[in-house]
């Protein structure tokens, strides 16, 4: 019966373990260069973290806050929009 409840708990996520969060592969550039390439646009960084094999964060911009995505090896953004 006690392993019985273990398993529903289980299945039922009661007992999960919260993922670790991604960390930057081999060969990405660093945090402070989306952080550069964010102000040549006129954003400023607030805040990024290694997300599903890229780059992603928010900015803002007078006064506005977008959410963006950036290639981890070139910095291109894949994504910018305005965050609701």
């Amino acid at each position: 019966m006690k392993q019985q409840l273990v398993l529903m708990a289980l299945a039922t996520g009661l007992l999960s373990v919260p993922a670790a969060a991604d960390v930057p592969g081999k060969g990405w550039i660093k945090h402070e260069q989306i952080g550069r390439i964010l102000a040549k646009k006129g954003y400023q960084l607030t805040k990024i973290e290694a997300d599903d094999g890229h780059w992603e964060g928010e900015a803002t911009r007078a006064g506005v806050t977008y959410e963006f995505h950036a290639d981890p090896r070139t910095g291109k953004l894949t994504k910018l929009q305005r965050d609701h």
